[in-house]
Formats: structure tokens, sequence, C-alpha cells
């Protein structure tokens, strides 16, 4: 009998303790006036977050030529240790796009990681560093994609196997990563290191590929951009910290110069994933540039 009670209280204590634990992980919302008390959008702004964001990379069709990368139809294949996801259509489309979605849904999405029904969304869509984004900044983006074409196309869903495919257990995802505070800590920054700092951290979201991650998949933050494993699957992304004997040797102008033109400081060129990444950098203003360059030049040496 003894032992039949600690049976049942064991098993009491789990179904409780697991209760409490989705009750806490559930999927959250920002409160509504935090979206009501936003200004208009500025859409010179929002243009200036899509291309620090590198929107077009994921959501434009594969393979789409320069003049439809604006049609956010979705359907790109990220491939990962955890099945493939699949980029959705973000194009103000009615059925398809986000055209119905309300600014709260979209902002929730981006810093949230909560979906339009409610749900967790994957961290394959990278919210856990566009959490880092003001209000304003990601109000003045969702007006400036509404300026966009709309596009029908249905992407596909994603496919992963279980246990990824449920969406339930991204609660304790979130819980262990989806922090807004800042990757570094930086002793004394100037206003340009801070706006480094930001667009970097935030709407860039550099870390998401240079950075390694642990085997759930969360950012090792102790080796903030120190690089890591290509998540497509090939050779490595570089260690773009100040480390000596790397890319330390570069100086700030030679890392703004290199999001410009796409040239290195020895005349080599873009090549991968990042070429993509680097038209988008050319599109920011020279200062937001010469932010980036200013950050990564102080942050840590890994």
């Amino acid at each position: 009998m003894t032992f039949k009670r600690i049976v049942s209280g064991l098993v009491i204590a789990g179904v409780v303790g697991g209760g409490a634990f989705l009750w806490l992980t559930q999927p959250q919302r920002l409160p509504a006036d935090v979206w009501t008390a936003v200004n208009a959008p500025d859409l010179a702004n929002g243009e200036r977050m899509y291309h620090a964001g590198g929107c077009a990379s994921c959501h434009a069709a594969p393979g789409a030529p320069d003049d439809q990368k604006n049609v956010l139809a979705g359907g790109l294949a990220l491939k990962s240790d955890f099945g493939t996801f699949h980029a959705p259509n973000i194009s103000p489309d009615e059925t398809a796009g986000i055209g119905q979605w309300t600014l709260a849904e979209f902002g929730d999405a981006m810093k949230q990681g909560t979906g339009r029904d409610g749900e967790h969304l994957y961290p394959s869509f990278p919210y856990a560093s566009y959490a880092h984004m003001t209000v304003q900044d990601i109000a003045d983006l969702y007006g400036y994609l509404k300026t966009l074409p709309a596009s029908a196309n249905v992407a596909p869903g994603h496919d992963l196997p279980f246990p990824f495919n449920v969406r339930l257990v991204l609660g304790g995802w979130k819980w262990l990563y989806l922090d807004d505070g800042p990757r570094v800590e930086l002793a004394s920054a100037d206003d340009s290191v801070k706006r480094g700092q930001y667009l970097v951290e935030g709407p860039g979201h550099c870390g998401e590929c240079h950075t390694p991650r642990d085997i759930l998949g969360g950012l090792k933050t102790d080796q903030w951009l120190a690089g890591g494993p290509n998540p497509e699957g090939e050779g490595r992304v570089p260690d773009i910290t100040p480390r000596e004997g790397g890319f330390g040797s570069w100086s700030a102008g030679d890392i703004a110069s290199y999001l410009e033109t796409g040239f290195t400081p020895d005349f080599d060129s873009v090549g991968g994933s990042m070429v993509a990444v680097q038209k988008n950098m050319a599109a920011l203003s020279k200062e937001d540039r010469d932010a980036i360059a200013a950050y990564l030049k102080a942050i840590p040496a890994r």
C-alpha cells in the first residue's frame, strides 16, 4: 500500500508539475496598448528595417530574380538538424500572406514568437533576435511590408519529425532562450557602438548564423559571434569577433567597406549565403554600416 501511495504521489506531482510548466510557458502576447501607442508608420525607416532584417533573403521565392525580390511569396526550404522549415508568405495577400494580420499580431510574432492563432512559432523565424527591436521599428516595418506586392502563393508547411513537430515543446525553448537583454555587456560605448549593437543583435540577427548553438538549438551567448557550423550543412560560418589573427585584423573601415561593396581588404569577394546579407547591408545608410563596424570592433574577442 505504501509503495502504491508513493507511485500515486509521484504521478500526481508529475501531472501537476507538467501542467504548471505548460501554463507558465504558454504562448504570450504583449498588452494591446503597446501597439495602439505607436506613431504612424515611418515608411522610410520601415524600409531600413526591412533591409537590416534581410526579409527578402528568406521570404522571397527561391531563385527569384532581383526585380521580384520584394514579392515575399515564401517557400524557401531551411534545412536543419531538427527537420526542414519553409519560410512562409509574408506578402500583403489577404489569404496566403499577412494581409489580414493586425499590427499587434505581427508584433507578437516578432517579439514573442506567437502566431496569429496563438501558437508558438518555430525559432527558424529569428524572433529571439527580433525581440530586441523597438516597438516603433516593428510598427514601421509592418507599415512598409503592407506597401509591397501581394502574392497568392501558399508556402509548404514545415517537415519535422517527432517530437519537433509538437509546438508545445517550444514553450520550454522560449523559457530557456527568449531574452531581450543585450547579448554582450559593453563597459562603455558611444552612440555609434550602441546603434551597431541594436542593428546586429536585433533586426540584423547576425548571431543566428555567426554564433554556435547548443544541442537544443539555443545560441551559446558566451561565444557570441565566434562562428560555428554552417546551418546549411557545409563548412563553417566565420568568427567575426575581433580575434587576433582573424577578423580582428580588419579595421572598422574595412568592415564598413565590405558591407557596402562585398570586397574584403585583400580584394576577395563575398560568397555563399553572405551574398544576400551584404546586398541588404549595402542598402543601409553609411552611418548604419559604420555603426555595425564599430560594434564588431568593440565586442570581446573569442
